[in-house]
C-alpha cells in the first residue's frame, strides 16, 4: 500500500473514532457538568496538569527520536526494545520524584488526585513504544480503536460514579479506564510487538542526543497548554480554575473532529516524505488548509451559540465562564496549526527550532498570566493565552518557509472573509427577525446555525471548488491504482 493510500486510510479511521470519540465525550462532559461542583473540576485540572507537564521528563524526547527515521532507528526491532528500556527506568525515576511531592506538599482530594494520576500515567508510558510502531507504519487502525474503546468504556465508568456522588473519583476513572484498555489493546490483543529489553551504547547515545534536543521543546510546548492551569489554580483557586478547565475543554471539542486525526497522520506522512520537498510541501499545505477552514467554522459558530450551549445544556452555574469561553476559542483555531507546523520540524530533524518559538512564547504569557490574569480573572488568564498563540503562530510559519512552500494568503485569506460575512449576516438576520435580545432557547440556536453555515460553505464553494475537485479527482485516481 503506498503513502497517499495508507495516509488516507489512516486518516478515514482516525476521523471515524474521532467521530465517536467527540460524541461520547462530549455528552460526556455535559452530564459531568451537570452533577459535579466546579471546584472537582478545578482539583481534577490542576492534578491532570501537573503530572501531564511533568511527565514529559519521564519521556525525554525518545517517542521523537525513535520516529524519526535515521541508520540508529532502522532496526526497528532493536530500536524499540531500547526505547522500552530507557523509558521504564525515566519513568520509574519520574514517579518516584513525584509520589514524594504530592505526599510532602499537597493534602485532602489534590494529594489524592496527584497520587492516583502519577500512578496510572506511569504505567501508561509503557505502552508508548508500540503505539510509536503503528505510528511509524501509519497504521492507525488499532490506535483509533483504543481510542473510541476508552472514551465509551470511560464514560459509562464516570457517569455512574458522578450520578452516585463520587465528584472527584468520577474523573479519576476515566484515566483508570485508559490505562487498561491501552495495555490490553497493545500488548495482550494480538500483540505485534513484545517486551523486550536490550541495551545498545550507539542507540542509547543517538536517544538521548536527539531527546536533549527534543525534551525541551516538548516541555515548553506542554507548558504553554499547562501552565495557564496551574497558574491559575494557585493564584486564582479551583473554583476558577474549575470555569477556566470547562471552558477550554468545550471550546476545543470542535478541533477534535478533524484536528486530531490529521495531526495524528502527518506525523507518519511528513517523517517519510521529508526527502521530497514538493511532495512535502502539498502534504503541509492541504493538511494545514483543512484545519483553518474547519477550525474557522467551528470557531464562529461556537462563539455564536455558547448562550445557548450554557442556558439549554449544561446550566447556568456556568454562565460565569461565557466570556472566557469565547475568548478561548481563538485557540481553537491556532493549536491544530501550531501541533502540525511542530510535527514538520521534528519529521526534518530540526526541533531546536520548535525549542526557541516556544521559550519566546513561555516569556509572553508568564508576565502575560500576572498582569491580566490578577486584575480580570480567568478573562485575563484567557487573554494571555492568546496573545502568546497569535506570536508563535507567525514565528512558526516563518521558521516553516525552510522546508515547505506555501502561501498564507492561500490559507487564511478566503475562510478568514468567510467567517467575518457568515458573522455579520448572522447578527443582520437576528436583527431583522427581532431575536437578537430574547433569552436563549432552541429556536434562535437552530436559526443561528443556519444563518452562519450557509453563507459560510457557500463562500468557500464559490472560492476553491477547483481545488477540491482536484483534491477529490487525486485521491479517487490514486485508491484506483
Amino acid at each position: 500500500m503506498d503513502l497517499l493510500k495508507r495516509s488516507v486510510v489512516s486518516l478515514s479511521w482516525n476521523m471515524a473514532a474521532n467521530i465517536i470519540s467527540v460524541v461520547v465525550l462530549f455528552t460526556r462532559s455535559i452530564l459531568l457538568a451537570r452533577w459535579l461542583s466546579v471546584a472537582t473540576f478545578g482539583i481534577y485540572a490542576f492534578a491532570s496538569s501537573w503530572v501531564a507537564l511533568t511527565i514529559i521528563f519521564a519521556t525525554f524526547g525518545l517517542g521523537a527520536a525513535f520516529l524519526h527515521r535515521c541508520k540508529e532507528t532502522e532496526d526497528i526491532e532493536q530500536a524499540a526494545a531500547v526505547h522500552f528500556t530507557l523509558t521504564g527506568l525515566f519513568v520509574l525515576g519520574w514517579a518516584i520524584l513525584n509520589l514524594l511531592a504530592a505526599i510532602l506538599f499537597t493534602n485532602g482530594p489534590t494529594r489524592l488526585a496527584l497520587v492516583f494520576l502519577i500512578l496510572v500515567r506511569g504505567l501508561t508510558q509503557l505502552a508508548e513504544t508500540p503505539r510509536i510502531i503503528l505510528v511509524r507504519r501509519i497504521a492507525h487502525k488499532r490506535l483509533a480503536m483504543i481510542e473510541a474503546i476508552t472514551d465509551i468504556l470511560s464514560t459509562i465508568t464516570a457517569v455512574l460514579l458522578a450520578r452516585h456522588g463520587a465528584e472527584v473519583w468520577a474523573l479519576l476513572a476515566t484515566d483508570g479506564v485508559m490505562l487498561l484498555v491501552t495495555i490490553a489493546l497493545l500488548y495482550g490483543w494480538r500483540p505485534f510487538w513484545r517486551v523486550r529489553l536490550a541495551w545498545s551504547p550507539q542507540i542509547v547515545r543517538y536517544y538521548l542526543r536527539f531527546g536533549a534536543q527534543n525534551v525541551t521543546a516538548s516541555a515548553l510546548t506542554r507548558a504553554l497548554d499547562r501552565f495557564d492551569d496551574l497558574w491559575t489554580g494557585i493564584f486564582l483557586g479551583q473554583e476558577s480554575l474549575g470555569f477556566y478547565s470547562r471552558a477550554y475543554t468545550f471550546a476545543t471539542y470542535p478541533r477534535q473532529v478533524l484536528a486530531t486525526p490529521v495531526n495524528q497522520v502527518v506525523t507518519g506522512t511528513y517523517a517519510e516524505l521529508k526527502g521530497d520537498s514538493h511532495r512535502l510541501s502539498q502534504a503541509f499545505f492541504r493538511s494545514n488548509a483543512l484545519l483553518v477552514r474547519s477550525g474557522f467554522y467551528f470557531g464562529g459558530l461556537l462563539a455564536l451559540i455558547i448562550p445557548e450551549f450554557i442556558y439549554l445544556i449544561i446550566g447556568v452555574k456556568w454562565l460565569p465562564m461565557m466570556t472566557t469561553f469565547r475568548l478561548m476559542l481563538l485557540f481553537t483555531l491556532i493549536d491544530p496549526l501550531k501541533a502540525t507546523i511542530a510535527t514538520l520540524f521534528t519529521a526534518v530533524g530540526r526541533p531546536a527550532i520548535v525549542l526557541r518559538i516556544r521559550a519566546i512564547q513561555l516569556l509572553i504569557m508568564i508576565p502575560g498570566l500576572f498582569l491580566l490574569g490578577l486584575v480580570w480573572d480567568i478573562e485575563g488568564v484567557a487573554l494571555a493565552v492568546n496573545i502568546m498563540l497569535l506570536v508563535g503562530l507567525v514565528l512558526l510559519l516563518r521558521a516553516a518557509r525552510q522546508f515547505v512552500q506555501f502561501s498564507v494568503q492561500r490559507l487564511f485569506l478566503l475562510p478568514g472573509i468567510a467567517v467575518i460575512v457568515s458573522l455579520a449576516l448572522t447578527f443582520g438576520g437576528l436583527q431583522l427577525v427581532g431575536l437578537s435580545k430574547v433569552t436563549p432557547n432552541w429556536t434562535t440556536a437552530v436559526l443561528k446555525t443556519i444563518l452562519f453555515s450557509l453563507p459560510y460553505f457557500l463562500i468557500l464553494l464559490i472560492g476553491e471548488r477547483q481545488d477540491m475537485l482536484d483534491i477529490f479527482t487525486l485521491i479517487r485516481n490514486r485508491f484506483k491504482q
